[in-house]
């Protein structure tokens, strides 16, 4: 389940890739945001944003794989974030796919667009046969998001103190 360093993942409009240390003010303008970060229990400090990088950068050294950078393919614009992450929830670990896109950008499916590749890559080049979305109940645009890359409601957890819902979808059979 290794990546290559040279990772992308492209779409019609978007390219994923990892995350650089270069990143951190382009993420901190989304993390930080508290809007955009409703559903967090606070936005990012640039520290914390700063943080989540190297978090990420572990990860693609130890899984293979994390959040990637997302950024317009034409333009190279940092839009946001979208991948998977191992993630410990009710004991187990599951590969959850998580995203986050800039304000100014939301509702023009980016974050579906994104998602729906972290899918299908998941369940491609890394074999996996399940991954899932932990959900805050009423951050609706994500579940709206989860439930057009094709999952459905699993079952609710309390993770990290708020209550959950586990979206999940599996590898298409045949």
């Amino acid at each position: 389940m290794r990546e290559e360093s040279g990772f992308r993942l492209e779409t019609e409009r978007l390219r994923l890739r990892p995350y650089t240390l270069g990143d951190v003010d382009d993420l901190f303008a989304i993390v930080g945001d508290p809007e955009t970060m409703a559903y967090y229990p606070e936005p990012y400090t640039r520290e914390g944003t700063h943080r989540w990088i190297e978090d990420n950068l572990r990860r693609y050294v130890v899984d293979g794989f994390g959040l990637w950078a997302m950024e317009m393919k034409e333009t190279g614009v940092f839009v946001g974030d979208c991948g998977p992450a191992v993630r410990e929830v009710d004991g187990e670990r599951e590969v959850e796919i998580g995203w986050h896109v800039d304000r100014a950008l939301w509702n023009r499916g980016l974050a579906t667009e994104g998602g729906a590749a972290c899918r299908d890559h998941c369940f491609g080049a890394l074999g996996l046969e399940r991954v899932i979305s932990l959900v805050r109940p009423e951050n609706i645009p994500s579940r709206r998001v989860a439930e057009k890359i094709g999952m459905i409601v699993e079952r609710d957890v309390d993770w990290h103190g708020y209550r959950h819902l586990v979206y999940a979808a599996w590898r298409p059979t045949g």
